[in-house]
């Protein structure tokens, strides 16, 4: 088998491995570019629109570049009714941008996404991949240092 085949991450059967291969690339590339989807709609058999449409519908995913750090504040009904707009206040603060920016250096992308699941701590919020819970002020700022 071709070695370069076997590292490329839009090998896959169809449909069914979509989702799989685009949290993949997104690793590996940090977005999905608009000539990688036409690559995987073309390799999977599928239209561009169909792989745009699953591209932008997990708010995991992302078609444009992000910064180093991104912190995703969860916006769910448990997350709500604990305050999360403080928390949403307290991220704009500390970085100077506002939910869908990032910032000047790269440093911070900052999104609004749906369950993270820890609704049991909320409100909550992920930074890459790392989940926060119980958040305050005071620990968002806290937590927020860590990553300058």
């Amino acid at each position: 088998m071709n070695k370069s085949k076997e590292t490329t991450p839009i090998q896959g059967k169809g449909r069914e491995d979509l989702v799989v291969l685009l949290a993949k690339a997104q690793s590996k590339f940090g977005y999905l570019s608009g000539e990688f989807l036409i690559e995987i709609a073309k390799s999977l058999d599928l239209s561009v629109s169909d792989v745009y449409g699953v591209a932008t519908f997990y708010s995991l995913l992302s078609t444009k570049p992000l910064g180093r750090n991104v912190i995703r504040i969860c916006k769910s009904l448990p997350c709500f009714l604990k305050n999360s707009q403080t928390i949403i206040e307290s991220v704009e603060r500390e970085i100077g941008i506002k939910p869908g920016e990032t910032t000047p250096d790269g440093k911070f992308s900052f999104q609004l996404t749906n369950c993270i699941g820890a609704c049991d701590e909320a409100p909550a919020m992920m930074i890459n991949n790392d989940v926060y819970t119980d958040l305050t002020p005071n620990k968002i700022s806290q937590t927020l240092r860590s990553y300058k």
